[in-house]
């Protein structure tokens, strides 16, 4: 058995695709699908059956799962046709949106009409850290990290992070960092979609 059929065979996708896999892993998973396109391809198979297998239980999927998939793909692709590495900086309290005007200005880096929900695009994604743009027509589901802290800058329009029981009012120009261990979720609180410069860095 080659290094490819063990490494697609070891389950590793699997934990991937459900957001299971520490830095490390998340990073190895990623290498292996610029790498094989039998990665990429076993990536997609696995998160369209995922999908259907939660259809078939009348449970509704998180929403966040594909577009932070297909955004994954299209980043690793990315790389594979040349794009360099990007090194955003992490996101502190006294972040400004001009730190990451970069990445915000660039013409694939828009958002792609009509909205519908969540649409990301990754700017980098290392083992310490992935940075996105990240657009949420009405708001993202509740989620609690363990390993990784979750960070919020606002760029446009406005949107509630209610953290336990905490609701923090964000307008552009506000960052928020969320506790590890917290359940937390976001509402947009404006006509138009809240567009957000979302970090996880590593704990």
């Amino acid at each position: 058995m080659d290094e490819l059929t063990r490494f697609i065979e070891s389950g590793i996708i699997e934990m991937y695709v459900m957001s299971q896999l520490g830095p490390e892993e998340k990073a190895e998973v990623e290498r292996m699908a610029v790498l094989y396109s039998e990665v990429r391809h076993e990536i997609e198979d696995i998160s369209i059956a995922l999908e259907g297998f939660a259809k078939l239980h009348a449970k509704e999927p998180d929403p966040t799962i594909r577009p932070f998939l297909m955004a994954s793909i299209d980043y690793m692709e990315r790389l594979k046709n040349g794009e360099p590495p990007s090194f955003p900086p992490i996101l502190q309290q006294s972040s400004k949106i001009a730190d990451y005007s970069e990445w915000l200005n660039r013409e694939d880096m828009q958002s792609k009409e009509p909205l519908e929900g969540i649409q990301v695009n990754i700017i980098a994604s290392t083992p310490a850290a992935t940075t996105a743009i990240v657009w949420l027509q009405h708001g993202a589901p509740p989620e609690t990290h363990s390993s990784e802290l979750e960070q919020f800058l606002i760029v446009e329009g406005t949107c509630d992070i209610v953290i336990e029981k905490d609701v923090h009012q964000m307008k552009a120009g506000d960052v928020l960092i969320i506790p590890l261990h917290l359940s937390h979720y976001v509402r947009v609180t404006s006509a138009e979609p809240c567009k957000i410069i979302l970090q996880r860095v590593a704990a």
